[in-house]
């Protein structure tokens, strides 16, 4: 007999997926893995047989639930990247895309009261054990999806959420630069390993033989590539103490390039096993930062603006993403004191997503 699952679908910054109160699913980590992977319709490369996109970037649940504790925040957010080809469910990244989206979904369950045309809602990330505060256009006390603001991998425009991060540094390994090194070699590859609000493997893309200009699907369609830069990641994972990444989606890494603009850096972000259509919100808040540490790969081609204060541009192939950084210190001993970008969000479907009442036989196999 078939599970009826309240659920709702959600577009967040450039990713969508499926929003889930927790109380709706399985307590057990394992069998809530299986339930999503059900309602995803994975593993199959088209997802046909559930609600996933047949990407990387449609293939995302929130899970959201009240704080636990005032003090941590509001509400609290686990998320989880399910595969689309694999029966893989991660839950060690963040996903600061999905993320602008947890707290309209937050107040249209009754979890945050509207506080008047503007609403705050401190939603604390499981993943990252971090904060971020969350700006939602609430006039009249009610959410509102449309609005004039227009960011790049979306069509049309809709009402700013801004995301406010705060500590971000060391969100998995406790370290900006888990590894001690702000430059480093792997495979003769000069690579900066970062953990800010997402773990990342920063590397010049001339080092691969690339402008870092090019377009997604001609780096997805390099599939050797793709092989050798697995092979970095898998190393980089070591040395920066997160351990065998073969089936884990962090660290995270991208290809750095000199500004076609004049003004930031160019960065095709990978997810870790193809070219995201634009770019992670946590992985340019991570290069954002990086661009300040002298003597990282970033730094080397970026062109930002000195001072505590500054906006970073992140272009990627969809256009670009400003990062509002205010920073102290200096060399690799900078730290974040906010990193701020502006997103939009909108609800797609309510209702509920119908899963078998035990996993398929194709499932279990694929997960053994």
């Amino acid at each position: 007999m078939l599970r009826r699952i309240p659920c709702v679908l959600m577009r967040g910054g450039t990713s969508k997926g499926l929003f889930f109160l927790a109380t709706d699913l399985p307590s057990h980590p394992a069998e809530r893995d299986q339930t999503l992977l059900a309602a995803m319709g994975s593993p199959d490369s088209r997802q046909i047989d559930g609600l996933g996109g047949a990407d990387p970037l449609t293939s995302k649940v929130a899970i959201v639930a009240p704080a636990p504790d005032p003090a941590v925040g509001d509400v609290t957010y686990l998320f989880a990247q399910v595969g689309v080809d694999r029966a893989v469910v991660d839950t060690t990244p963040n996903c600061g895309n999905m993320l602008a989206a947890v707290a309209p979904f937050a107040i249209c369950q009754g979890l945050v009261v509207p506080t008047g045309d503007e609403t705050l809602v401190r939603v604390f990330n499981i993943n990252t054990q971090t904060v971020a505060d969350v700006i939602v256009q609430t006039p009249g006390g009610h959410v509102t999806y449309e609005g004039d603001v227009q960011i790049d991998g979306v069509p049309g425009t809709a009402a700013p959420i801004k995301i406010d991060f705060r500590n971000a540094a060391g969100s998995k390994t406790n370290a900006l630069l888990p590894t001690g090194a702000v430059c480093e070699k792997i495979d003769g590859v000069p690579v900066s390993c970062v953990d800010m609000a997402m773990p990342m493997l920063l590397l010049p893309a001339a080092a691969l033989g690339k402008t870092g200009y090019e377009t997604q699907d001609a780096l997805n369609a390099d599939t050797a590539m793709l092989a050798y830069l697995e092979r970095l990641r898998l190393e980089a994972s070591w040395r920066m103490g997160l351990g065998d990444a073969r089936d884990r989606v962090i660290p995270k890494l991208a290809l750095i390039a000199p500004p076609q603009g004049g003004n930031g850096v160019c960065s095709r972000y990978f997810m870790p096993h193809a070219c995201h259509a634009a770019h992670a919100v946590t992985g340019a808040v991570c290069i954002a930062v990086a661009a300040a540490l002298e003597g990282s790969v970033v730094h080397a081609f970026a062109m930002v603006p000195s001072g505590q204060q500054r906006v970073v541009r992140i272009e990627h192939p969809s256009g670009f993403l400003d990062v509002e950084l205010e920073i102290y210190g200096s060399g690799s001993a900078v730290q974040l004191k906010r990193a701020a970008v502006l997103r939009t969000a909108r609800i797609l479907f309510d209702g509920h997503v119908l899963v078998p009442g035990t996993p398929n036989a194709r499932t279990q196999l694929a997960a053994a």
